[in-house]
């Protein structure tokens, strides 16, 4: 018991990073459910593109640029812009087609998700295939991004830092954009009522591809920071984050902005702590892998006893 007390304050300091990453990720789905009430799951794949692209650029710059803080600066724009215009290309290939056709099956969408997180994986491998012969790629070269410091007993490197900190940039950078500027107060009128927004001289599709645009990047600039702080990916690695990241934003309540924070950073440290302890405390009966599945555990017990969410309400139409 004295060992798992001394290794309380770590496990609880890696949660928390790996929180922040899910709840980065949860905002981009929070962004376009908000919009048009569609679940993205192929955000998990632009999740994925962002990982990609902070990978190569460490691995192609590092011999011209030998400064790792401005590879990682280049490397979280790059990241950023390409997932985000990869998310607006999905946007208006994939899904402003059945918004064309008045589709009302909420299902049509959906399954256009899945087929486009398997489009999106294959073009990754294809392209990495070509490139490197090789999908699995390394975090190499970071230099004083892997030094560390210990503050109250805690191990933390200079990257975990950096990634706490662009976390909460973004998340205050969202919240004024959404609640302070025009085009936030356009992404609002869009979500509320699409018709009448248009009425008032805002173009619905022209919002939802920004919309689109700046959950893409959210996304690209979280695949950045996870292949920096987690090192190697492929083009799988999407696929548990996205999925957690979703549980994230339902559990914070889906459509709120500090929801999904919430909900990440929660998931997060229960994720790490069951990991940790779950094989000490139950005698090796069950393993670290089941951590994943008291995620989905949560989820299931959220949906049951509150489906709005921690931060969320239950709003009531009137008519």
């Amino acid at each position: 018991m004295d060992t798992l007390l001394l290794l309380l304050p770590q496990v609880l300091f890696d949660g928390l990073l790996l929180g922040f990453v899910y709840a980065m990720i949860a905002l981009g789905y929070t962004m376009v459910y908000g919009v048009l009430e569609l679940i993205n799951f192929a955000h998990s794949e632009i999740f994925m593109i962002g990982s990609v692209v902070g990978i190569e650029v460490f691995r192609s710059l590092t011999g011209y640029v030998p400064n790792p803080y401005i590879l990682l600066v280049v490397a979280v724009i790059l990241g950023g812009l390409i997932s985000g215009l990869t998310a607006v290309g999905v946007e208006r290939l994939a899904y402003r087609p059945l918004r064309k056709r008045g589709t009302k099956n909420r299902l049509v969408p959906l399954i256009t998700a899945f087929g486009v997180s398997f489009v999106l994986q294959d073009l990754v491998k294809l392209l990495e295939g070509l490139w490197h012969n090789e999908f699995f790629l390394s975090m190499k070269n970071v230099g004083e991004l892997e030094q560390s410091v210990t503050l109250f007993g805690i191990f933390i490197q200079y990257k975990s830092f950096i990634l706490i900190g662009v976390s909460l940039v973004m998340l205050g950078a969202l919240t004024w954009l959404v609640g302070r500027t025009r085009l936030g107060l356009a992404i609002r009128s869009v979500a509320q009522d699409p018709s009448t927004a248009g009425l008032m001289g805002i173009d619905p599709e022209k919002i939802i591809s920004r919309t689109f645009l700046i959950g893409g990047a959210l996304g690209g600039v979280a695949g950045v920071l996870f292949a920096l702080q987690y090192t190697t990916v492929s083009p799988y690695v999407g696929f548990l984050p996205g999925i957690k990241a979703f549980t994230a934003a339902v559990l914070g309540g889906i459509g709120n902005i500090p929801g999904a924070v919430v909900g990440g950073l929660v998931l997060g440290e229960i994720e790490t702590l069951a990991g940790t302890f779950l094989p000490v405390l139950t005698g090796g009966a069950f393993g670290t892998e089941y951590k994943d599945v008291l995620a989905f555990l949560i989820l299931i017990l959220l949906l049951l006893f509150r489906p709005q969410g921690l931060l969320g309400q239950i709003v009531k139409e009137k008519v």
